[in-house]
């Protein structure tokens, strides 16, 4: 059973009988003393799609939906859906575009490492590594002596999600992106 502050985007929390996805997690540090750091946290119920807010404090237990973890690779996009091929006995399980939300930037072909999340044999969701690797495709040039400032420029990656760079990298280079945070860690 996971605390409030160990959980992670992507994880299966249960509410009365009922997978929820932990979609996205917002800390609040009260600046009182003594006061508990509160966690905004957006489930994503996982049979009917409905958004669902709840408030935890750091150290609340929450229990985790009994799914079943299996290795899968990204296969190819068909149509609305991503198929993912389970590493052991090849079989295919497809997810719709709208159910995996934001991941869907940090998905790139042959992809493996992913964990999928069977409900009854159903894919209900996946987690991805915590970084991946993509290419630049596009950003402002180079700026002369942009080492020397600590200034970001947007860029925009081969999977077409756009994130904040430092103004030393190119077209055309590889770095790597957190996929919980979204956020620039250094090139590859």
């Amino acid at each position: 059973m996971p605390r409030a502050n160990e959980l992670k985007r992507g994880m299966i929390i249960d509410f009365d009988g009922v997978p929820h996805a932990v979609k996205t997690i917002d800390c609040k540090s009260p600046s009182s003393r003594g006061a508990s750091t509160y966690y905004k946290i957006r489930y994503n119920n996982l049979q009917t799609g409905q958004k669902r807010d709840e408030s935890h404090k750091a150290e609340d237990m929450l229990k985790e939906a009994d799914c079943q973890r299996i290795k899968v690779s990204f296969s190819y996009i068909d149509g609305d859906s991503y198929v993912f091929m389970d590493n052991e006995d090849y079989s295919q399980h497809s997810l719709n575009i709208e159910d995996l939300g934001d991941q869907v930037g940090y998905i790139t072909d042959g992809m493996e490492e992913i964990t999928a999340l069977l409900l009854e044999g159903n894919i209900i969701g996946v987690e991805l590594p915590s970084t991946v690797t993509l290419e630049v495709t596009e950003t402002a040039p180079r700026l002369k002596g942009a080492s020397a400032t600590n200034r970001d420029k947007p860029a925009t990656l081969s999977t077409g999600i756009t994130v904040q760079v430092p103004e030393y990298l190119e077209t055309g280079e590889m770095i790597k992106v957190h996929t919980g945070t979204g956020k620039f860690i250094s090139r590859d």
